[in-house]
């Protein structure tokens, strides 16, 4: 699994915005007693907005919700606009649904969010969201900004072949073997290094260009998955397939074509089906999702239970997988609305003789807590992050001897 080492208590500097005095005392000591040294507090919202905004650097923010004057959500709207970066924890005594109504808010603003809690704290609670920290990261060496990208830089790196798949692996929650892998696209630029798809997708899709990146992705995901199993190792590769390229006539054809060289058998190849509520041409994305099942590729729908998708839509598809959303997944084992949700989302998997993987396993409670409600797979950081071909066998042995 992945380990990264967690920044030292004594180093970080903690903010308490906090109207009770007692509570604010409390959780200052217990900070203390696990090793923190350098704490400011505040009984309002606006007034750890101005120590904030002093330039006082803020590590991780304890925020109330219910405070006078400005109170948590007020200040998290503050964060999110503002240059005062910070990442923060929320609390409360109100209960978990406004918690996570708060916490969606945060997420959607783009704050750096720990994670929250009912009040009161304990020092475990402290100790575990403290250990999420990570100092932000910048994106390159601090030297050279990476620009925006035109459609026509973009294309000329799929002619040259300067995109390629990275795997992300997925586990068998019962018996913790590696089934398979998802294979998440990179641009390996010659001056800015590895870039993610935010670099790239967006013009392209907005373009209508995806086609060549889809293609070149299939055919170098494939050809993994024919190297991995030169040496042995049956591992299935998943690929996402937008509804653009499933409104093209043919498509299951034009697919067994591409991956007719590497002799791999349909069955190790899944499609990941995106934004399933994007579909205008119904009756040949119906039919294409058909014909794949039909030719023995496996089909699963992405991001179930967001705005994508809706049961309508899924009953429609010839689904083999079931993913659920990592806004339901991460952090449910301690969040009693996520574990409603994530419980719901899995029971109709089950109920659909479906597998169900769940995306965004960040910690090992998730992992015991999907584990314990039947999960068939799980993906996330807590197991591996995307690597490239060639790293898959070694981490799979690695893993292998760990479990």
């Amino acid at each position: 699994m992945t380990s990264e080492n967690p920044v030292s208590i004594a180093n970080l500097r903690f903010l308490i915005a906090e109207d009770d005095e007692f509570q604010r005392h409390w959780l200052a000591v217990m900070l203390t007693k696990l090793g923190a040294q350098h704490i400011l507090e505040a009984e309002n919202g606006r007034v750890a907005l101005d120590l904030l905004r002093s330039k006082q650097a803020v590590d991780i923010s304890f925020i109330d919700l219910n405070m006078p004057s400005m109170d948590g959500i007020e200040l998290v709207r503050h964060l999110a606009n503002g240059d005062d970066k910070t990442a923060i924890v929320l609390t409360s005594a109100l209960g978990s649904a406004l918690l996570f109504s708060v916490e969606t808010m945060s997420k959607a603003y783009g704050v750096d969010l720990l994670g929250t809690f009912e009040k009161p704290a304990t020092p475990e609670i402290l100790q575990r969201l403290i250990d999420q920290y990570r100092p932000p990261v910048p994106r390159n060496d601090g030297n050279t900004a990476i620009p925006s990208f035109s459609l026509e830089e973009i294309q000329r790196a799929v002619q040259a072949d300067q995109f390629e798949p990275f795997f992300q692996p997925k586990v068998e929650l019962a018996t913790g073997k590696v089934k398979a892998v998802e294979a998440f696209v990179r641009w390996r630029h010659p001056q800015y290094g590895v870039l993610n798809p935010a670099f790239f997708i967006p013009v392209l899709e907005a373009s209508g260009h995806m086609e060549d990146l889809t293609w070149s992705v299939i055919e170098r995901s494939v050809a993994a998955c024919r190297t991995w199993h030169d040496r042995g190792l049956m591992l299935s590769v998943s690929i996402n397939l937008s509804v653009t390229s499933l409104s093209e006539p043919g498509l299951a054809e034009k697919i067994l074509q591409h991956i007719a060289g590497h002799a791999i058998a349909p069955q190790y190849v899944t499609f990941e089906i995106t934004e399933l509520m994007a579909m205008t041409d119904v009756p040949i994305c119906l039919e294409n999702l058909a014909r794949l099942r039909m030719k023995g590729f496996g089909l699963s729908v992405d991001d179930y239970g967001t705005a994508h998708s809706n049961l309508q839509q899924l009953l429609r598809i010839p689904f083999l997988d079931l993913k659920i959303d990592r806004s339901f997944v991460a952090g449910a084992s301690q969040n009693g609305q996520m574990h409603i949700a994530l419980s719901s989302s899995l029971e109709l998997a089950r109920r659909l003789r479906r597998n169900s993987v769940a995306v965004g396993v960040e910690t090992r409670e998730d992992w015991d807590l999907l584990r314990d409600l039947g999960c068939t797979y799980a993906q996330g950081y807590y197991i591996a992050k995307p690597m490239e071909r060639d790293a898959v066998p070694g981490w799979v042995e690695e893993w292998s001897q760990f479990f």
